[in-house]
């Protein structure tokens, strides 16, 4: 499942997302390794030339045109990794949804006794919650 990012986000970690994209982009274009690694190489040194830039309004304003350049002359077809968004693999294969393991027969649950008398109790504490969270139904909500 993928992660959703939360919070804030620091503008190290901005920048350091920006030379991934950007590494990204001229593997994607370049297809030599000697001619990749000598870019990747030119543009590290371009980033490690401007770190210790001190005004983070200045700093603010060269990550955002990096962006838009590097959006200008992306590549038609980004590599993407298999199992990331927008790869070919990507949530190709689904979770199996957890109360299908309340259909497995008492002879399959006999091999795991200590998962499902731990799951028994956890899902009897969420009902216990959920009951206390928002109440009993009432015996008339389906009518």
């Amino acid at each position: 499942m993928a992660q959703i990012p939360t919070g804030l986000v620091s503008h190290s970690k901005k920048v350091c997302n920006f030379y991934k994209r950007v590494i990204r982009h001229l593997e994607s274009t370049i297809v030599h390794l000697d001619e990749f690694r000598y870019q990747a190489v030119l543009m590290r040194a371009k980033f490690d030339g401007n770190k210790n830039v001190r005004d983070l309004r200045v700093a603010k304003d060269m990550l955002k045109q990096g962006e838009a350049e590097l959006f200008s002359q992306l590549h038609y077809s980004y590599k993407k990794f298999p199992e990331s968004p927008g790869g070919v693999a990507y949530q190709r294969e689904h979770p199996a949804p957890d109360w299908l393991l309340d259909y497995w027969d008492e002879n399959e649950k006999a091999a795991y006794p200590k998962y499902f008398a731990t799951r028994e109790k956890r899902k009897k504490e969420y009902e216990e919650f959920y009951a206390a969270q928002y109440g009993k139904p009432s015996s008339s909500a389906g009518h």
